[in-house]
């Protein structure tokens, strides 16, 4: 007999009256829950940085640059030389085909996609890119691969096997990023099942077949950003990965990416060693990142990359005499620090990006960026209040009479306090210290002394000097 909801409720009544309602195999019901405080604050960044990214210092290699050969067999032989610089996770450029519809130049930009699945046999075969991953690995390194999601080249076999998947201008043809002059590439579209699919399953063919470690994302909130984290759990699923974006909002740490690009950061500390703004422009910078971003976001502080290389100019251009002063900031403050090929040798040239432009590894026996970028690396592995995401401590600023000056700053936890003093400015500066924040006993980074600086105390530095004092370092 079928029972409606009303004699149900009835009958179960009667067999609670009765004590026989377990006769019936059914359990008691559970009491009710009470609610979870609405005003609990919940916790925005759902994915899990891995471990090995806890204090890690990226390296960008431009592989048709890196090396004579520029191949991967010969940027493999460098690896020593990267694991004594200290860096740890290496992010290698496109490693694909390069199409040859509207190239750019003789040999094109890495970042015209010709096929996903395949490696550039101008770099080598699939291979050699194995051998280099798995060289790379057993040295302690993790590698990223550059995906260029976005867009493809004009002669990538999806256009002609699957032209719906394409945007189209208004003729009905295929179309180039709109507004920008990228006319070597074409946009896929992303409202299509295919292309979602077929971008993703290549990238979990390189992290299945290949060991890779993550990917950088090209101009990655140009791609939906449903795609992103419904990739980033399926590659999760094969093994804990990093992913970096270029890009420059804090929605794409919720779920997707580990690190986003600090783009608003390396503007204005280019602004600032040209003379274009003072100390005080970085406040705006610092006080969005500790107020607007999860606590658990990484954002790379970098001073070059490829692009700044190649079309904003190189890091002499750019910083001049702050330049030291910006790579200790850019190390130490809170942010990802990055290395582009060719810093530490004091590349001084811009990288052609569609021809062969190998970096002169030996511009001057008197360079010491190399030593002062593993001098920095090593200090900030060896103060854990210094690491990446929610691992390492928030900046307090150190409030002083100079602000247009001396950026000044604090990080400190379990003990291991790390103070920054930064001139950035080309003239000399003396500045009085509001309170006793930065008050205490250190050692010096670069000279190992013993420094004390009072409460209230004052602080002196060259034009475009910087001191950083460690103490309860590990």
């Amino acid at each position: 007999m079928k029972l409606t909801r009303p004699l149900i409720a009835a009958t179960a009544a009667a067999l609670l009256g009765t004590g026989s309602l377990y006769a019936m195999g059914s359990a008691p019901d559970e009491p009710a829950q009470e609610s979870a405080d609405p005003w609990a604050p919940q916790p925005y960044v759902e994915l899990t940085h891995p471990e090995w990214s806890k204090d890690a210092v990226l390296y960008q290699i431009n592989t048709r640059q890196f090396t004579e050969e520029g191949t991967f067999r010969a940027a493999e032989k460098e690896l020593p030389r990267l694991k004594e610089l200290g860096v740890d996770i290496l992010w290698l450029m496109p490693i694909h085909p390069i199409g040859e519809k509207n190239r750019k130049g003789t040999l094109g930009s890495p970042y015209s996609v010709q096929d996903y699945y395949e490696v550039n046999p101008e770099f080598g075969t699939k291979e050699d890119l194995k051998h280099f991953v798995d060289a790379a690995h057993a040295q302690g390194f993790h590698v990223i691969l550059d995906l260029v999601a976005n867009h493809t080249a004009w002669d990538n076999e999806l256009a002609a096997k699957h032209p719906d998947w394409y945007e189209k201008d208004w003729k009905g043809d295929f179309r180039p990023t709109p507004w920008w002059d990228w006319s070597d590439i074409i946009d896929l579209d992303w409202s299509k099942p295919g292309v979602r699919q077929h971008v993703g399953e290549a990238m979990e063919y390189w992290v299945r077949e290949f060991d890779i470690d993550g990917y950088r994302a090209d101009v990655a909130g140009y791609v939906p950003i449903d795609f992103w984290e419904t990739e980033r759990a399926r590659l999760d699923a094969i093994k804990p990965v990093f992913m970096l974006a270029e890009w420059k909002t804090p929605d794409l740490t919720r779920k997707a990416f580990d690190a986003v690009y600090a783009w608003e950061w390396h503007s204005t500390v280019k602004n600032i060693a040209a003379g274009k703004a003072d100390a005080t422009a970085l406040f705006g910078y610092y006080a969005e990142n500790e107020s607007n971003w999860p606590r658990e976001a990484m954002r790379l502080t970098y001073i070059a990359n490829h692009d700044s290389n190649a079309w904003e100019g190189t890091q002499y251009e750019n910083f001049g005499d702050a330049l030291p002063a910006f790579m200790a900031l850019s190390f130490t403050g809170e942010g990802l620090p990055m290395v582009y090929n060719g810093q530490e040798a004091c590349n001084a040239k811009r990288l052609e990006f569609f021809e062969k432009d190998t970096i002169d590894w030996s511009q001057g026996e008197d360079c010491q960026l190399g030593d002062l970028t593993r001098d920095l690396i090593a200090f900030r592995k060896a103060n854990p209040a210094l690491a990446n995401g929610q691992w390492g401590a928030r900046m307090q600023q150190v409030v002083n009479d100079k602000p247009k000056q001396l950026f000044a700053w604090v990080r400190q936890q379990d003990g291991n306090k790390v103070v920054g003093l930064f001139n950035l400015s080309a003239q000399p500066v003396r500045a009085k210290l509001a309170d006793a924040l930065a008050a205490g006993t250190y050692t010096e980074f670069g000279t190992g002394e013993s420094v004390t600086i009072a409460d209230e105390g004052t602080v002196t530095l060259p034009a475009w000097g910087y001191r950083l004092l460690s103490s309860g370092a590990k």
